[in-house]
């Protein structure tokens, strides 16, 4: 790197340019003298969040909801009473004696021909299995008449469906909005680790400026610059302070230039770049430290006068004195470097056109927004709708903008081009897409590759879901977990030509159930399913459609249909929680969810969950990284209770 300043003695030399540098070389020698990195973490509490990059990965301390709980206004009752229900033949249930509102514990189970009144957000009772809207229903003597079926599960938020306790609810490097915010108060928590922003001074220089406000004098201009380039700063993380204009005066411009330096992190000045006589800047910052001025004069246009040094580990930055030529240099030399030590990613714009992979449908007669997350798909970006339900707050933690369907769409079929609007400008498809089953060893990997300064995004859908996603490269990876029952054989079989298996780790399923109970407790597996199936008072907990764990369970159940079967909730940590709190009592769940909220275990299946990639990835380099990161993370997963494979 050259020597751009010379000394105070030689100031003639500073009536000219020094070497005309390009914008690359330019770039690469103040990010070279700078080495920018984040500042230090300080612990901020909700209400000082917003904006801020999150400095440490935030896990979640509880479920999130709590407990299942009804999404609408109405009745909890169990679906197979209403099995015939319709508006020719309404059937009738006889209402329970308690009213369940949010906040309220319930009582009294809701048994067979019955059903209790419940608000929205109130907890289910047990033996219920579904909420029936108010809308849908008709007063009628001590009970209610229902004209319309529903399945199991409607309108009920599943407990730890939305995010489990100890699950990763944030990662580092996060801008903290509003949606933040939320899903942070959802789980309790008042406070959060976070960068602590750059401190940047920003002073304008010049006899001609004028402050806003003031009466503009003859020759005289208004300082824009100094607000704008504050404003911009703020935009990209940093914590900006106007400190007015400085007249062309030797003498005040070392003084203030001085003591701004050595109270802020950073100092931008505008103006005093060009080859005037009065231009005074660079012969003053030329002797705040080394190594100094890296570039004086880049190949722009707009922006050829930019200065950029570097003293004493601290950027100082000369903008030019044309705003435009300012704002043009600032964004695009100068905030990537601010940026990373505000914890940001370098590189920040807020639409995009994206495909959706699936049909997404719609209420009729009504706008309706659906978050996306977004994953690189052969022929552009792919939204991928997240779909949690209205009250999943940490659906925003997978999400990356929205699509609006307007009120007069049913439907936006497979294929269809739509515009999301981003949450941030920053937000771009993640450099690694993980989309079908997921398992909490992925957090410590996804960690690993975190820390090495590749995101990835993870969407949960179930193996056969994560399998078609790949088949349609709009993954990089699909974890998966089927078992072939010709073969015997683990994932294999269920791979398409050109695909490969990235050996993962073994992993215990088994029956969950509280301890104590003696339709479980000390039987063998069998018995303890018959007993189990026999029981008309034993509720189950199922797993979605398209899981790995449905497989298995349906294969297990070799066609019953035990009560509960069709409450399928999309997580181990769902079908835990709604055991330990009572709602069912047996379901299908890894060993180390049971562990973590003490219940019992009885195993089922000693399974192999690996990683299907094609041979010829997207990016190799990503998935190479993957590789690495899943060897390196061996001890955490052991300590998860996973066997590495």
């Amino acid at each position: 790197m050259q020597d751009a300043s010379p000394p105070l003695s030689s100031a003639p030399q500073q009536d000219q340019f020094l070497q005309i540098l390009s914008r690359d070389a330019a770039e690469a020698g103040f990010l070279a003298a700078l080495r920018p990195r984040p500042l230090g973490v300080e612990e901020l509490g909700l209400d000082l969040l917003l904006g801020r990059v999150l400095g440490r990965d935030v896990a979640a301390p509880v479920d999130a909801p709590p407990f299942d709980r009804a999404v609408v206004d109405g009745f909890a009752v169990r679906a197979a009473d209403l099995f015939d229900a319709s508006d020719a033949e309404p059937v009738r249930l006889r209402l329970n004696a308690e009213v369940i509102h949010c906040g309220t514990a319930p009582g009294l189970p809701v048994m067979p021909g019955t059903a209790t009144p419940i608000a929205t957000g109130g907890p289910i009772p047990r033996g219920a299995d579904a909420v029936v809207m108010i809308e849908h229903t008709e007063p009628e003597g001590d009970g209610i008449a229902v004209a319309r079926a529903l399945a199991p599960g409607m309108f009920i938020s599943f407990a730890g469906s939305d995010i489990a306790r100890g699950q990763t609810l944030l990662r580092k490097g996060t801008v903290i909005g509003a949606r933040e915010v939320a899903m942070l108060a959802a789980v309790g928590l008042d406070h959060a680790p976070v960068w602590r922003r750059p401190r940047v001074a920003v002073l304008s220089t010049g006899d001609e400026l004028v402050q806003p406000g003031q009466p503009l004098r003859p020759a005289g201009v208004y300082d824009s610059n100094g607000p704008v380039i504050a404003a911009a700063l703020r935009e990209n993380g940093c914590e900006a302070v106007h400190l007015g204009a400085i007249p062309d005066d030797a003498e005040k411009l070392t003084a203030a230039v001085q003591a701004a330096f050595a109270a802020y992190d950073a100092l931008i000045l505008s103006g005093g770049t060009s080859k005037g006589a009065g231009d005074l800047t660079t012969k003053v910052i030329a002797g705040l430290g080394a190594p100094g001025i890296i570039a004086h004069g880049v190949a722009l246009k707009p922006g050829k006068p930019l200065c950029l040094a570097v003293c004493d580990g601290k950027p100082v930055v000369v903008l030019p004195g044309f705003p435009t030529s300012a704002m043009f240099t600032f964004h695009e030399l100068v905030a990537p470097a601010l940026r990373i030590m505000a914890g940001l990613p370098p590189h920040s714009t807020a639409r995009v056109a994206a495909r959706l992979p699936l049909r997404l449908t719609s209420e009729l007669g009504r706008t309706e927004f659906a978050m996306v997350a977004l994953t690189e798909g052969p022929d552009g970006p792919v939204a991928h709708p997240v779909a949690k339900g209205s009250g999943a707050v940490t659906a925003f933690a997978q999400a990356d903008g929205f699509l609006t369907v307007p009120a007069l769409v049913e439907s936006l079929a497979p294929g269809t081009m739509a515009e999301v609007t981003l949450f941030g400008p920053s937000i771009v498809a993640p450099a690694l897409a993980v989309i079908g089953s997921h398992c909490i060893g992925l957090d410590a990997v996804v960690g690993r590759l975190s820390e090495q300064g590749l995101q990835a995004r993870i969407l949960a859908t179930g193996s056969q879901g994560g399998l078609a996603a790949l088949k349609r490269r709009e993954c990089d990876i699909a974890p998966i977990h089927l078992l072939d029952p010709a073969t015997d054989t683990f994932n294999t079989p269920f791979l398409a030509d050109g695909m490969r298996l990235i050996p993962g780790w073994r992993r215990l399923q088994g029956i969950v159930y509280r301890q104590g109970d003696p339709r479980f407790e000390g039987r063998d597996l069998n018995d303890a399913l018959a007993v189990a199936l026999a029981d008309g008072d034993a509720i189950m907990v199922n797993r979605n459609q398209g899981a790995g764990t449905r497989v298995l369970i349906d294969r297990l159940l070799a066609g019953a249909r035990p009560q509960g079967y069709w409450n399928q909730p999309n997580s181990h940590n769902a079908v835990a929680a709604s055991i330990a709190q009572g709602r069912a009592d047996w379901g299908i769940a890894i060993k180390p969810v049971a562990e973590a909220l003490g219940l019992g275990f009885l195993p089922v299946a000693d399974e192999h969950y690996d990683f299907a990639v094609w041979e010829d990835p997207r990016d190799g380099a990503a998935i190479a990284a993957f590789t690495t990161a899943l060897a390196q993370s061996a001890g955490d997963l052991r300590a998860l209770g996973f066997d590495p494979r």
